[in-house]
């Protein structure tokens, strides 16, 4: 069901007011919090020398911007409709694989999609550089995990497990697309009944993402998430336009064409792989709009990529 102008209204009312001061306008009804991993601690991060916390790095208490570091525990936060609808979107932030971003690439996009019926996962996963063992594959890792662990819950979520998709953004596009096209990739040991289960997004949305890994890569997250000098097997392995297939989700892309962090071409190499693949892909590009825009709110004045949230809850709502 696409999203109705009334239902629209609704939800930047509730994006408002969890931007406003307290005590003004509404606010965000309370979230949960579900550890991914039995135990809570990671495959590999056991006895990590990290410090898991939240740093806040916004001078404006109307507009928080938070993010998470030390990462050992990740889990998922989980904000559920008031009439479930059946869908479910797992998001999962960016941060260029140094932090994950909680505020604005995540929490804030919540009431939008809850408004309409869809439960809200956001995933804080590990860094590949805060578990060096298992290295580019431990946010795959937790993706996997994360999609596992939602549909084996499926039923106390009141959603349907194969009407479950997944939006990252940045980095955490990049975590969505490799997950997207390496979702049966066995990157851990099963730990329980929820490992039994697929891996595999329904759709796919990709929010100034991360995909390649060579010539137009991103050259903080690739150095983190490879090292400086990653091998040709290493950037095929990893650049996500690569290892498109048939088997990959219908796909949705986002991007402006001036960002200056994220180049564009990212966005441009996947919708051309998916085309060659055979897998349904919409892609909006916007001349300006730089990088890391996050929620549609943020953006200022009256460029048009303020209503990008509208396009994906439509396009959301097909099929």
């Amino acid at each position: 069901m696409a999203l109705s102008r009334r239902d629209w209204l609704r939800g930047s009312a509730l994006v408002a007011g969890m931007l406003a001061p307290p005590g003004v306008g509404a606010t965000m009804p309370a979230a949960e919090k579900l550890e991914i991993w039995p135990g809570g601690v990671g495959p590999g991060s056991k006895g990590a020398a990290l410090t898991q916390k939240m740093v806040e790095r916004s001078q404006d208490p109307a507009r928080p911007d938070r993010y998470m570091e030390g990462i050992t525990r990740p889990y998922l936060t989980i904000h559920r409709p008031a009439k479930p609808d059946g869908r479910a979107l797992l998001i999962v932030p960016g941060g260029g694989y140094q932090r994950v971003v909680v505020d604005k690439e995540g929490g804030e996009l919540a009431p939008l999609l809850t408004a309409q019926g869809t439960t809200v996962f956001i995933l804080t996963y590990r860094l590949p550089g805060e578990a060096p063992q298992h290295g580019p594959t431990v946010a795959l890792q937790d993706a996997q995990r994360a999609m596992r662990l939602i549909r084996h819950r499926a039923k106390s979520f009141h959603i349907d497990g194969d009407r479950l998709g997944i939006m990252g953004f940045s980095a955490g596009g990049h975590v969505a697309a490799t997950l997207g096209t390496k979702f049966d990739e066995p990157v851990y040991d099963a730990v329980d009944a929820a490992d039994k289960l697929s891996a595999r997004p329904a759709k796919l949305a990709l929010i100034y993402p991360v995909i390649d890994m060579g010539g137009v890569a991103h050259t903080g997250s690739r150095d983190r998430l490879l090292g400086p000098n990653p091998s040709p097997a290493e950037v095929e392995r990893f650049s996500a336009d690569r290892n498109v297939t048939a088997a990959t989700a219908r796909t949705f892309l986002l991007h402006a064409s001036d960002d200056t962090a994220v180049s564009v071409e990212n966005s441009l190499l996947f919708h051309a792989a998916c085309r060659r693949a055979g897998v349904e892909v919409e892609m909006h590009l916007y001349a300006k709009g730089g990088h890391g825009f996050g929620h549609g709110a943020r953006i200022a004045g009256d460029n048009p990529l303020r209503r990008w949230p509208e396009l994906f809850t439509e396009w959301y709502g097909r099929g």
